[in-house]
């Protein structure tokens, strides 16, 4: 699904593109002067269009395309939106919401199910911020769930220890420390330990991978130094 996001804002641009795109999504990201007269939209699955720049005015989407539409917006603007086929958030919002807006306007059939991640008997309830495995609840910090989600939209990939850096904290890894590996040790420690099958893997020289492997030996997790630890608590 390709999706195209009307945002001027640079910071809500970022975090809804990163938001979609680790959610599978292909997301363009344009400023509303750049819209013109909209020859190219047919190329787009869904447009999430920000009002609150610009005004309703200034929206050349078509009011007459095929795709829908998502609108952002303040109460102030609950009157004021253009025609067409769509839906409109209203700020603020999480963005488990605005995921599930998407979701629902790119499949009107999908249900509070869909918003579910469920990898062999974990679960994790990306609108109630919840995770369960085997009807156990799993006691998570915002980035171990974050990082936990990526690793199960991501189910059966290869993850690079850069390329989860770069997701979760938005940093750029230094190989020279081991930042990642201290947080995936932590993660483990809740979603695998008290488990009689590990679902997180270590795939050496690579990275990691999320996924039910029948028969397999126990991830051996890299040795932690307490320096790296004191370093990962401070920045996580």
């Amino acid at each position: 699904m390709k999706i195209l996001l009307v945002e001027d804002d640079s910071g809500t641009a970022d975090y809804l593109r990163k938001g979609l795109s680790e959610s599978g999504y292909a997301v363009d990201v344009v400023g509303h002067e750049e819209t013109g007269d909209g020859p190219s939209y047919s190329g787009y699955d869904l447009i999430v269009r920000d009002l609150d720049v610009g005004g309703p005015g200034s929206c050349k989407i078509p009011a007459n395309g095929r795709q829908p539409i998502l609108f952002l917006a303040g109460r102030k603007n609950s009157a004021e939106r253009p025609p067409g086929p769509g839906d409109c958030l209203y700020k603020p919002f999480t963005f488990a919401e605005f995921l599930a807006r998407v979701r629902s306007l790119l499949n009107p059939r999908t249900t509070s199910e869909e918003v579910t991640l469920r990898v062999a008997g974990l679960d994790l309830d990306l609108l109630r911020h919840r995770a369960s495995r085997d009807g156990t609840r799993l006691e998570l910090t915002p980035k171990e769930f974050l990082l936990l989600s990526l690793l199960m939209r991501r189910c059966g990939e290869v993850l690079s220890r850069a390329f989860i850096a770069d997701q979760v904290w938005e940093i750029n890894f230094d190989t020279n420390t081991n930042f990642v590996d201290v947080h995936i040790r932590r993660l483990r420690s809740k979603v695998d330990d008290p488990f009689p099958r590990n679902l997180i893997h270590t795939v050496r020289g690579m990275g990691y991978v999320l996924e039910d492997r029948e028969d397999r030996a126990p991830s051996i997790p890299p040795r932690q130094s307490a320096s790296h630890d004191r370093f990962a608590a401070i920045v996580g």
